[in-house]
Order: structure tokens, then sequence, then C-alpha cells
């Protein structure tokens, strides 16, 4: 198949994120690095399920939005979009024959799965050995490469990790200090998340910069939230660990949190292990400071004289403040601080808080450029900041596609 691919000038990849009720999805015709189309699949098997699909003709976007009756699983979401991808007006393929990639981002890789990976019958069978790693997200991705697998027959299954980038992390970096066998025996270890943005966005700033030995710290906002030391295209050092949950404090997680508190919860106040859970990884963080887990509605608080939001905002850009101090002493310098993500790319005071008082390392922000927008990497550091500071616009999708061209060129 591979050699097959590389004769074809042009590759359709059809890049592919399963979540647990979603789908989300893009449209490359690779080289090219603009898609096609993209959409997203909500509430499978759930009530009011939706579509959103956007074509890309000529510079113009074209949206359909449909509401099915029913999608039960995740099959009937993937033929809903294939029929869109190859029917009506807007038809991008002329059937699902003609996709001959499916790039699937698969949040969890283990130690296993360092690299971008092809998937046959063996692989799949090890995947499902790291559903106990990523409970929420692997099955799931584990599903679409399955119902994908049926539905684009003649297409290559490449799996894109999202710990990959983080496996060149040191030992003194990713090992915990608990008993030896807890990682010999179990891999309990820090892995890392959001390695493929973190993959992408450094790249670019080295591109940016003509810097290819470089000393960055990636700053992944989002919905979820983490940090990367990144030296000479080499992740070094990152926030989250064994899960997503360590680290910035996030939408709904609460980030670093002494464990004791968890101890506390359970044999003082009744809690058992779910409810715990449930609390620090989706009651907690902006929501549990402001009762809002969105960052609009919390900055829209704090300008009608919210305290609490206020405060909200100061302990989260205290918190990547604090990283970016450890991470400035682990990388031995810095030439860029990196913002990128929801969050990262779209709100400046987040960013204006989190360089404060950071002059003594060398990080001082322009007040005024950080205020601007744009869609292509943004320059927001002061004249006289002997560190850039970068907003970098982030495209994992892209960053998969480009991974599975590399795979079968």
């Amino acid at each position: 198949m591979n050699h097959e691919l590389s004769t074809m000038n042009q590759i359709n990849i059809f890049v592919v994120n399963s979540g647990s009720s979603s789908i989300k999805y893009q449209l490359f015709k690779m080289p090219a690095q603009n898609p096609v189309c993209s959409g997203l699949v909500e509430r499978i098997g759930l009530d009011n399920p939706s579509i959103t699909h956007k074509v890309y003709l000529n510079g113009e976007e074209k949206v359909i939005k449909l509401n099915p009756e029913e999608l039960p699983d995740h099959e009937a979401g993937l033929k809903e979009v294939n029929r869109l991808l190859a029917e009506g007006e807007l038809a991008v393929i002329q059937n699902p024959a003609d996709i001959q990639v499916v790039g699937h981002r698969i949040v969890h890789g283990g130690e296993r799965f360092t690299t971008t990976t092809v998937i046959d019958g063996k692989v799949k069978e090890e995947l499902k050995q790291t559903f106990q790693l990523a409970p929420l997200h692997n099955p799931a991705s584990y599903l679409g490469i399955e119902v994908a697998e049926k539905i684009f027959t003649n297409a290559t299954q490449i799996g894109v990790f999202d710990t990959a980038f983080h496996q060149t992390l040191p030992p003194k970096a990713f090992r915990f200090a608990i008993p030896n066998q807890y990682y010999t025996d179990f891999n309990i270890r820090s892995y890392g998340f959001h390695g493929t943005s973190h993959k992408y966005v450094t790249e670019q700033a080295a591109a940016y910069l003509g810097k290819a030995d470089s000393k960055f710290i990636s700053i992944h906002l989002g919905n979820g939230c983490s940090m990367a030391a990144v030296s000479n295209g080499q992740s070094i050092d990152t926030s989250m660990g064994f899960g997503p949950l360590s680290g910035l404090i996030m939408g709904t997680r609460s980030g670093d949190i002494d464990p004791t508190v968890i101890f506390y919860l359970v044999n003082q106040l009744g809690y058992d292990i779910n409810q715990v859970s449930n609390l620090l990884n989706k009651q907690s963080g902006m929501l549990g400071l402001t009762g809002q887990s969105d960052m609009r509605d919390i900055t829209a608080a704090i300008e009608q004289g919210d305290e609490n939001a206020r405060l909200a905002y100061d302990l989260y850009a205290y918190r990547i403040k604090k990283y970016i101090g450890a991470y400035t002493a682990v990388l031995n310098g810095l030439d860029a601080i990196i913002f990128t993500a929801g969050v990262g790319e779209n709100d400046a005071r987040v960013r204006e808080l989190a360089c404060a008082e950071l002059d003594y390392l060398g990080i001082r922000l322009d007040e005024a450029k950080n205020k601007t927008r744009s869609k292509e990497i943004n320059e927001i550091s002061a004249a006289d900041s002997r560190v850039k500071i970068l907003v970098v616009p982030t495209n994992e999708e892209l960053e998969i596609a480009q991974q599975c061209y590399a795979m079968v060129q």
C-alpha cells in the first residue's frame, strides 16, 4: 500500500479524532496544507445528535448543519460523514475508496507507541493494552479505527499518539519517587499529553525565528492545559503526568494538588474514589473557583466586579508563571515562550498576567501587541525583551496529516 501511495501526486488523508460521544474530522489533499473540509459529529448515542460539516471552496466556507433523529453509534455517525464527503453539490470525493489514508488521533500510546504507527491487527491488539492508561479516551479512538476500517476499506489506517512527542523525556523527568516495581510492573510514570500540539507549535516557532538549536516553553491552554520544555525540538519535561490531571489549572481539572487532600476527602469526609475523581477532574479548576469553565464567561464576570473570578485568573496565571520559572531552569536558558490553543491564542489577560514581573528572566510583554489578534504567528514581546513571546496558532489535525503523509512517502 505504501509503495502504491508514493506514486501518486496527491494523497487524500482523512484525520479523525474520536471521543466517547463525538467525532472531529478534517480532510486534506496532501501535500496541500489547507483542509478541503472539516466537521464535528456530536452527541453520538444521546438525544439530539448533530453534525456540522464545513467545506472550503475558493476561499469561501460553506456550512451544512444536520440534526439526525438518531446516531446510535460511531459507525452511524461516520457513515453520515462519508455521505457528506461523497454526495451533493459540496462533495469533495467520489466514493470512500478515494480516501487513501485515515489518520487517527490517539491520546495515550504508553511506552509501546513512541512514533506514528501504521495500524494492523497486531497493533490493534496492543492498543487494547493502553485502555487502562486512558480509559476515557483510548477505547473511543479504538472504536474510531474499527469503524473507519469498515467504511474506508481502501485506506491505510495510521495512529498518531499524543504521548509520543514526550517519549524523549529523560528518566529524571518521567519517573516518580515510588517503589521501582510500580514502574517496571505497571508502567506508572509521567507520559505527558498534548504532544501533537506542542510539536507543531515549537516547529512553527523554530522556523519563524530561524533557530534550529532552540529552547522553548510551549504553553497549550484550552479546556485542558499543559506546558512543555522543548530543547532543540525534543520535549525534556512537561506538566501533565500519568494522566491529564496534573500541572496547570484547567477548565474543570484541579491541576497540581497535595495528595493529602485526597486522603482527607476519603478518610474524613467520607468520599469514595469515584467521587474524588469526579471532583478533581470535572468539578474543579476554573469551574470550581468561579462556577464557569469558559474563560470568556469568567472575563465577563471580572468586568462586572466579581472578585472570585479575578482571584481565579490570578491563580491560573500564577501556576503558569511557576512552570515558566521551573522550565527556564530545566532548559538552562530560553529563546521563546509560546502561547497556543483556544485560551492561549485568544486571551490577552492570561498572557499578560502569566508574563508579568518576569523581568529578571528577560521576559517582557508589549501590552499593545498583546491585544492584537492574528491568524498567523504573532510576536507580542517588547522590543527590549531578551526572550521572545509568541502566539502560535496550533493545528493538531494538520500535524497529524503531515505525520501520516511522511509515513506513506
